[in-house]
């Protein structure tokens, strides 16, 4: 039997067309769709925005993981703070300014690169490899802790898994990218007007729908090197804490929470 590659299928139509509503509500030009990793919030940008476009709509669609640091970035804040930040993924590792003037020349309806990152070279793409976008009705910006507040000090004290037990045993990195969500991600967060949280069942779903995810991404890259699945356990483990913060906290931030089964499916509206 073929791995089952993530996703399987998008949303409804229905639901897709619910989610546009939302996002053409008055008011708003960038709409947020978070989700933890392998949720569907990529897939479900990107069947609202063809929806959109069938409708004459101009939309343009932000993901939050291209605005990573490249490699070379990562290495250098790694050598100065702590080794784990050389791994994507967590705040700290993104070019919050790069996000924010983005978005503001796409509300503005000013001309725009959108910034590209390439999960399997683990690199941002050139900006000569960016595609260009002009005055747009819609920004669909996701990402997987959109508007995801930082932790109290307290709760940062014991490890969350055995890699923050075992690479960071002082706390060094684990406070190093609760200060950066504290400080630097709400700027960003700031130029969202409506946001939609995908919310799992728990946490424990997150590292099969990660390796789905991988899977689908190899399997349109042939021939290109990628994590196999202790490498993508491994990598879920850096995102745990701030994943779970998430859901603790974005219910009761996000305007609209879409509850889903362990398979993706949407448990009611």
């Amino acid at each position: 039997m073929p791995p089952r590659v993530h996703p399987a299928a998008g949303f409804d139509d229905a639901l897709v067309a619910r989610v546009l509503e939302l996002a053409l509500a008055p008011g708003v030009r960038v709409f947020g769709i978070c989700g933890l990793q392998g949720s569907g919030k990529s897939t479900l940008a990107a069947q609202v925005a063809a929806l959109a476009r069938s409708r004459d709509l101009r939309v343009a669609v932000l993901s939050l993981d291209d605005l990573y640091f490249g490699r070379r970035e990562r290495l250098r804040l790694a050598r100065r703070v702590h080794p784990l930040l050389a791994t994507r993924g967590p705040p700290g590792t993104h070019d919050v300014a790069l996000g924010c003037d983005t978005l503001d020349a796409l509300r503005a309806g000013a001309p725009v690169a959108l910034p590209r990152f390439d999960k399997l070279a683990d690199t941002r793409l050139p900006p000569s490899r960016w595609r260009r976008v002009g005055a747009v009705d819609l920004v669909l910006f996701e990402g997987w802790f959109l508007c995801t507040p930082p932790q109290d000090d307290a709760a940062l004290r014991k490890p969350i898994n055995a890699v923050e037990r075992d690479e960071d045993v002082d706390g060094t990195w684990r406070r190093y990218c609760n200060d950066a969500l504290a400080r630097d991600y709400p700027a960003l967060w700031s130029r969202i007007e409506r946001l939609l949280f995908l919310q799992p069942p728990g946490f424990e779903v997150v590292p099969e729908w990660r390796w789905q995810q991988e899977q689908a991404m190899q399997a349109a890259r042939r021939g290109s090197r990628g994590m196999g699945r202790a490498g993508v356990e491994r990598f879920i483990a850096l995102f745990e804490r701030v994943s779970r913060q998430a859901l603790r906290t974005l219910p009761g931030i996000a305007d609209r929470t879409l509850r889903l089964d362990a398979q993706r499916r949407p448990l009611g509206g």
